[in-house]
């Protein structure tokens, strides 16, 4: 009876510290330095989010070691809710896959609370590249096996896994040349020294507006939000192709139940809002996606399965 009652009177309390949660600013760890998909997603919740319901964030950038740094950080930081992780698809779909040994697993270290955003990568070609569509793409790589040349922003990274992932979808050979970033592969497609590349929207619009490079296509399913007339590999009739990079947010394992849902709750109350669509759209053509942790779960398990698939096929190896 006093274990039941005990139980009963825990229960109570965390509900009620959820209710008074937060009650300080929560740190919100970003494995990526400022400007980059992750950390703009993560900026633009906070500033949402306190807008709406007046929690005040602290974005905090910890860049390197291929998202180990931060997100090691926040698997051993406190289970209290006041420190969480904004990651993206590297961190808990490609990895694991990647990498020999990865300091943290997903389900062991982590409490996922929603995926917040969901954007396509653009397979971006040199304006005088002999191919203006994946069509004609195919059609180039199957006549020249190997001669079709594709820039990432390096070996392993989600852009050249994407451009494997065409590869194999489609049966062609490509040449994968990777670069130090997404920048340097943005500026090698502009300049003409591969093809084509595979990078986010924020990173080919420059290109696109100069003339120096055009849109082949998307590289998910579901149509661009900043451009519906890009083609999506089904257009094309390569339906198995369908890579995006999401973003959301983590808590570290033990955090309590009732303060996940209390996080999940608001935040998807605010991505449901029309001007935080909007903003989210306008900061890359990305949508704004609210799950509940279970869904999101189950998202981040398709997704590494399929990379695994990939990286093993490709035969990747980490830069």
């Amino acid at each position: 009876m006093k274990r039941l009652l005990g139980g009963a009177l825990m229960a109570v309390a965390l509900a009620a510290g959820a209710q008074d949660y937060p009650s300080k600013p929560i740190r919100v760890l970003v494995p990526f330095a400022p400007g980059g998909a992750v950390d703009t997603t993560a900026r633009v919740l906070a500033q949402a989010m306190q807008q709406r319901v007046n929690w005040q964030f602290v974005v905090e950038n910890r860049p390197g070691g291929n998202g180990f740094i931060a997100t090691t950080a926040a698997a051993k930081s406190a289970p209290d809710g006041y420190t969480l992780l904004m990651a993206h698809t590297g961190e808990f779909a490609v990895n694991p896959a990647l990498f020999d040994n990865v300091p943290y697993e997903l389900e062991r270290d982590f409490e996922p609370i929603t995926m917040v955003s969901d954007a396509p990568m653009l397979y971006l070609a040199n304006a005088n590249a002999p191919f203006n569509s994946f069509q004609e793409l195919v059609a180039v790589a199957k006549a020249k096996p190997g001669f079709v040349s594709f820039g990432s922003a390096g070996n392993g990274s989600i852009n050249h896994l994407a451009g494997e992932w065409l590869a194999q979808a489609a049966g062609i050979q490509l040449l994968h040349v990777p670069y130090r970033g997404g920048a340097p592969a943005a500026a090698a497609v502009a300049a003409g020294d591969v093809h084509f590349g595979v990078m986010a929207a924020p990173g080919a619009i420059p290109h696109i507006k100069s003339g120096r490079g055009k849109v082949i296509g998307i590289t998910t399913a579901k149509k661009s939000l900043l451009d519906p007339s890009w083609a999506t590999p089904r257009d094309a009739n390569i339906p198995d192709l369908d890579a995006s990079i999401w973003v959301g947010l983590f808590a570290p394992k033990g955090t309590p139940q009732a303060v996940i849902e209390r996080i999940n709750k608001e935040v998807r109350a605010t991505l449901a809002l029309p001007e935080v669509q909007k903003r989210f759209i306008e900061s890359g053509g990305a949508e704004a996606v609210g799950m509940t942790p279970a869904e999101f779960l189950q998202r981040i398990k398709a997704d590494a399965e399929r990379y695994r698939r990939v990286i093993k096929q490709a035969g990747v190896k980490p830069g």
